[in-house]
């Protein structure tokens, strides 16, 4: 998700590239369940080179030593990372033509860290960095997001997941996740306003991945089962979302359409009533079909 999350055409089955396909299995896959302490260099370049032929610098060098520049470091809460090596590391995976990570960086870089594109983490990772394009980090996002988490290499930001998980479960921090992926999901080139519905889907199944609603499955299958009523969703639509969800209960018994809810979510509600009434009626006639235990009874004596 983060920033390979990508605009596919089929983003439920797979978010890694803007083809729609997703790395080989045996590329992404093998590394997830390795240790931290794993190498975590650059994939397919020696311990000594970076992307663009030129030597890399010793990464795994102790983040006390004194640099060459003086005022290169940064200390933060005592923990003290390298403005230059995060700019090093910004170059492993640079196009050669943009100043930025593009589609086949950042693959490499998800790939490097031992996550899979489509997760939630480079989600929130892409929240951290403020990424304003899917597949694209420019310089300045890359090097003020790893200044954010504190980071200057691949094993740092990594080991960052696990607070940086913690502190997307916290309600304003989470609000704040929320409509950032909204944007994110935007194509900013084509000037887009709304939300394609496929994309939308694919992002609320993931944005929700650490405290999933009780309501999604059953908003997620109105938004599939009724694709020429549900083009596209606003900005206000998917903000609203998180309130409903909030808001309204499982048995949707406390929804009123008196109230400033969208359009969409008073016809989702009919139409989710309206499929419940259906399930229970069958149920009903499922069971009348089995005579009760009492007129077997009756009619074993008769």
């Amino acid at each position: 998700m983060g920033q390979c999350v990508t605009k596919c055409k089929n983003p439920s089955s797979s978010l890694g590239s803007k083809s729609g396909d997703k790395e080989p299995s045996s590329k992404s896959q093998g590394k997830k369940g390795t240790s931290h302490k794993e190498d975590l260099s650059p994939a397919g370049k020696s311990s000594g080179d970076l992307a663009n032929g030129t030597k890399k610098p010793d990464m795994s060098q102790d983040f006390a030593q004194p640099l060459a520049s003086p005022g290169d470091k940064a200390i933060s809460n005592g923990e003290e990372f390298s403005l230059q090596r995060i700019e090093e590391l910004f170059k492993c995976y640079k196009d050669e033509q943009d100043d930025a990570i593009l589609e086949e960086g950042m693959e490499r870089f998800c790939n490097d860290l031992c996550v899979d594109p489509a997760e939630f983490r480079v989600l929130v990772l892409a929240w951290k960095f403020q990424a304003a394009t899917m597949c694209k980090f420019t310089r300045k996002e890359f090097v003020e997001g790893c200044k954010a988490i504190k980071a200057d290499s691949l094993e740092m930001i990594h080991a960052r997941f696990p607070s940086l998980l913690a502190e997307a479960k916290l309600e304003d921090r989470f609000k704040d996740l929320y409509r950032f992926t909204f944007q994110f999901g935007l194509d900013s080139e084509e000037g887009q306003r709304s939300l394609h519905r496929d994309i939308a889907i694919a992002l609320w199944r993931l944005v929700f991945t650490q405290n999933t609603p009780s309501i999604l499955e059953q908003w997620l299958d109105f938004l599939t089962e009724n694709p020429s009523g549900v083009k596209g969703i606003s900005r206000d639509t998917w903000n609203m979302f998180l309130n409903f969800t909030q808001v309204i209960g499982p048995d949707l018994s406390n929804y009123s359409e008196d109230e400033a809810w969208p359009s969409l979510f008073d016809t989702f509600v009919e139409w989710e009533t309206e499929r419940r009434r259906k399930r229970q009626q069958e149920d009903n006639d499922k069971h009348s079909d089995f005579p009760s235990t009492e007129n077997v009874e009756e009619s074993q004596e008769t």
